[in-house]
Order: C-alpha cells, then sequence, then structure tokens
C-alpha cells in the first residue's frame, strides 16, 4: 500500500473556507463522492487543512491506477458537478500544470530512514 500527498489551495474568504469544510462534512458530502472514491480501490482520504492550504492524503493499493480513476471521475456527471461546486472554493496552487487541481508533493523526509 502506498500513501500519496496532494496540496492545493482554497480562496483566502474566511466564509468560502467555512463553506468548503461544511461541504465536506460527513453528512453533506455526496455519497456519489465517497462511492466514486471507494470504487476506485482508495483506502483512506483525507484532508488537512492550514489558513487557505490543503493537504490531501491518500491510502492507495500498489496497483492505484490514478489514470483511472481521473477517466472514470471524466465519465461521471455527478461527480463532474462535485468538482465544479468545489471549483467555486478552489484556486490552483502557482506551479500547477494547466487544468491542475491537486498537486503531487514530494517526501524529503522521513525519521524512519535515519540511523
Amino acid at each position: 500500500m502506498a500513501r500519496l500527498y496532494f496540496a492545493l489551495d482554497l480562496k483566502d474568504d474566511p466564509a468560502l473556507i467555512a463553506e468548503y469544510e461544511r461541504w465536506h462534512a460527513p453528512e453533506q458530502i455526496w455519497p456519489e463522492i465517497v462511492a466514486s472514491i471507494r470504487n476506485a480501490g482508495i483506502r483512506e482520504l483525507e484532508i488537512f487543512r492550514t489558513g487557505n492550504r490543503l493537504v490531501l492524503a491518500m491510502d492507495v493499493p500498489d496497483d492505484f491506477d490514478g489514470a483511472a480513476k481521473a477517466a472514470a471521475d471524466a465519465a461521471n456527471p455527478r461527480v463532474q458537478a462535485w468538482e465544479a461546486l468545489m471549483d467555486t472554493f478552489q484556486q490552483r496552487l502557482p506551479w500547477a500544470a494547466p487544468g491542475q487541481k491537486w498537486v503531487p508533493m514530494k517526501r524529503i523526509f522521513a525519521l524512519g530512514e535515519c540511523a
């Protein structure tokens, strides 16, 4: 199993940030979104926030296919509606590629690798 990390910013507006968090409460997130995550084989997905910066941590099986997940999401109207809604709160990182929302993070330190 692998743990993947991604970063994204929210628009720096306290009201929008609060609304974004509200949409991610267990009783608010659309069931189709949870199903699409689980159906892709993602075992755990967490989003953390500090200020307007988000970090997403995802536990995936070794054979996880991100491209297949992206293709399935692109073909799912409900996921596309969710993404459009979330886009009203999000802003791209300055170094994100065109069209890229969540930017993969590179691990630069692991205590377990130290003597």
